[in-house]
């Protein structure tokens, strides 16, 4: 086959139209340069050739071995077949097992006197060595060369077993990438030479050898810590040369004014700010002052005051001729952050207002579902300048929305939003305005360095005075059902106490609930006695609410709040839980984020392993909010060993949500966390796992940096432009663009 001169080269060429059908459609592989950076996920190990008699046990092995006997046994009252086969080479003997309908073809093939060879992992059955299911292939005994140099092929071998799709398995793969391995020597190396070398670093072309048909392990040590690296020294460059052009653009530099509305909100604060919000306020206040747009996300904990110190910013740009616009991602939240926001400004927010202060601005709120007449002066208070602070949804990106002068766009919850929305915003201003972006899901340093490598991180880490502890429980309701019974006395021991409380449901239940496939789903049911909690439907808020009222809160006011609610409905819902005339609110998820009940001191969470680690984090952070401690206890029936139960552990055992996230993404792996706000550029991280390489993205980034600032273009780097601009095709430059 001709050696193909090129990375882009379409796989159709080489490998068939159907092969390359498959691997497009299933596993987004187009090129060969694709197909060349589509990694082995991990190696089966064949073992060196091994005597009967020699078995090591729990390793993996390879035995040339003749058969001596092979039965079908049948079990389970003749349901369940098993195929056992016994080999021999002299030293000693060994068993095999097949089971299921992977009986038929050995059964056919390994009769008494064939020789094959046999690799698998050993373990003991009954006191007797045996290997289950291995893989064999059968010997020719009237030739013995071609015997030999069979064994020696198939044993002693790292076998790569690549990520694979129903329709092309592994083997085919592998197949696949033999026929384009010889074009690993036109691999265009991203990395200069001198920190090639200066690193000891393996050549690319190598690397790439090494990685899909490795001799030794230490061949695939090798390869991985070069192509690691050159992910996450090409992303890094990528984002250096974003943070760069940044500091390019123009911006108008809003700096405080004494005596100004900053200044007069300071003065009537009724508590002093933390020590965490005097520092982050400060980075902000530098960045605005300087005249390139500020990048910063501002990350902190539910309930740490990023509010006091996003308005305190918004306030400055006020103060500085400009206007602020908050964008959130609910009408809810940006209701309720309205509602706050002109509750701690008081008469600082009637500005123009018969009673409002001198030095005040209007403060105004822009969503969807406003009347007509209300959004029309909403609308002209923003061009004429009158309103200095907006605080709206997705409403506020609209064409006919207009700013007098906008600077500074904070958006909260960066993750519900598009990146698309967030450029709208800001191509708002004459010039480009001042950007914070907060988020309350704690994110560890290294995927804040990879996710949003280009905005400075500030973090907010001290829960402000009047926070209370929340102490957190698993209650293993399937093993000690009588800890599920306690569970609700010291629910109602609370509401005795004047207290409130939320009960969490995964689902929402009733019939019509569909499956996405048109299926109804069954109601949920009790469990026989040895059923596996996985099978059954999650737990339902109508269906927990209604024997609640029936049985164990029996004579409180139970009352339920989920998604399917008319809008209207759920904020009277919402409204009498504030007020207190509800003493228990049943509810999925929907209370996650922004709800703010002090006076609400216990939740009961069921079904609490069917959460992600941050959601529980986000729900348990609903208590706590006034002076009386908070109780957050997490039911689960997921077995005491299980991966679930270690999960629900961890959240009971810390507060700190970093420390939490850092878990949650050891476990759940990047893909969810990188999500959408990776765009293009995730699909290039196949070897680099950002939790367990902070290290090699904290070197690559040093890097980056250096390199962009002494060449911004990268004019001495063809080869590094050549790799950047394939990373970053046109739909990903202007992803990062927008970001």
């Amino acid at each position: 086959m001709d050696r193909v001169s090129s990375f882009d080269e379409p796989l159709k060429k080489l490998l068939g139209g159907a092969t390359a059908k498959v691997m497009a459609e299933h596993l987004d592989l187009h090129t060969v340069g694709d197909l060349l950076h589509h990694y082995p996920r991990r190696y089966e190990e064949r073992g060196k050739l091994t005597a009967l008699a020699d078995l090591p046990l729990d390793e993996h092995v390879t035995v040339v071995a003749q058969v001596a006997d092979a039965r079908i046994l049948m079990f389970n009252n003749g349901r369940g077949k098993r195929l056992e086969v016994t080999l021999t080479d002299g030293s000693g003997r060994l068993q095999l097992v097949f089971f299921g309908h992977g009986v038929h073809k050995p059964h056919k093939e390994l009769l008494p006197g064939r020789q094959a060879m046999f690799a698998g992992k050993v373990s003991v059955f009954n006191r007797k060595m045996q290997l289950a299911h291995p893989t064999y292939q059968l010997l020719d005994a009237s030739d013995a060369d071609e015997a030999t140099e069979a064994v020696d092929a198939f044993a002693g071998r790292l076998l790569p077993i690549y990520p694979a799709c129903k329709q092309l398995d592994s083997w085919r793969i592998a197949k696949a990438v033999d026929a384009v391995l010889p074009s690993a020597q036109d691999a265009v190396d991203p990395l200069p030479a001198s920190l090639r070398e200066g690193r000891g670093f393996t050549p690319l072309p190598e690397a790439l050898l090494k990685v899909h048909r490795p001799q030794t392990k230490a061949d695939i040590e090798d390869a991985k810590a070069r192509l690691k690296w050159d992910e996450a020294f090409v992303l890094q460059v990528a984002l250096a040369r974003r943070r760069y052009a940044d500091t390019q653009l123009p911006a108008v530099a809003r700096r405080p004014v004494e005596g100004g509305l900053l200044d007069a909100f300071d003065a009537k604060l009724p508590f002093t700010l933390t020590e965490g919000q005097e520092k982050v306020s400060k980075e902000i206040f530098d960045d605005l002052a300087t005249e390139h747009p500020m990048h910063r996300l501002l990350q902190g904990e539910v309930g740490s005051g990023k509010t006091m110190v996003a308005l305190r910013a918004m306030l400055t740009a006020v103060d500085a001729g400009g206007q602020a616009a908050m964008l959130a991602p609910t009408e809810v939240l940006a209701q309720q952050h309205h509602r706050s926001i002109t509750e701690m400004m008081g008469e600082l927010a009637e500005g123009g207002l018969l009673g409002g202060s001198e030095q005040g601005t209007k403060v105004v709120l822009l969503t969807g579902s406003m009347g007509a007449a209300a959004r029309r002066q909403a609308l002209l208070d923003l061009v004429t300048g009158e309103a200095g602070i907006v605080i709206g949804t997705h409403a506020l990106i609209e064409d006919k929305v207009q700013f007098h002068d906008l600077g500074l766009v904070v958006v909260d919850e960066q993750h519900r939003f598009g990146v698309e929305q967030r450029d709208a915003l800001r191509s708002k201003g004459k010039q480009p305005p001042h950007l914070l972006v907060m988020t309350a899901t704690p994110i560890p340093r290294t995927v804040a360095m990879t996710v949003f490598g280009d905005l400075e991180t500030s973090v907010l880490d001290q829960l402000p005075a009047g926070r209370s502890p929340i102490a957190s429980h698993v209650v293993p309701a399937k093993d000690k059902p009588h800890f599920l019974a306690r569970a609700w006395e010291r629910v109602r021991e609370e509401v005795e106490n004047g207290h409130q409380a939320y009960v969490v449901c995964p689902r929402i239940g009733d019939e019509a609930e569909e499956d996405g496939k048109g299926a109804k789903k069954a109601k949920a049911k009790k469990l026989a006695p040895d059923e596996d909690p996985e099978k059954r439907p999650p737990l339902a808020v109508l269906e927990v609410a209604d024997e609640l009222r029936k049985g164990a809160l029996a004579g409180l006011s139970v009352e339920v709040l989920h998604g399917r609610m008319h809008p209207d409905e759920k904020d009277d819902v919402m409204r009498r839980f504030a007020a207190g005339d509800v003493d228990v609110l049943v509810a999925t998820t929907v209370i996650e984020v922004g709800v703010n009940v002090p006076n609400a001191t216990a939740m009961v969470i069921m079904d609490a392993d069917r959460f992600g680690v941050s959601q529980l984090h986000q729900l348990r952070g609903r208590v706590g909010r006034g002076s009386a401690p908070g109780l957050c206890l997490l039911v689960s029936e997921a077995h005491e060993a299980s991966p679930a139960r270690a999960r629900l552990s961890a959240v009971a055992a810390t507060l700190d949500g970093f420390e939490l996230s850092r878990i949650d993404l050891e476990q759940r792996r990047e893909g969810d966390v990188l999500g959408q706000a990776q765009s293009g550029v995730r699909s290039s991280l196949r070897m680099l796992t950002v939790i367990d390489d902070e290290e090699v993205i904290a070197a690559a980034r040093e890097e980056a940096v250096a390199i962009v600032a002494a060449d911004p273009e990268l004019e001495h780097l063809p080869e590094l432009r050549t790799v950047l601009a394939a990373l970053l095709d046109k739909e990903r430059e202007e992803y990062l663009d927008k970001g």
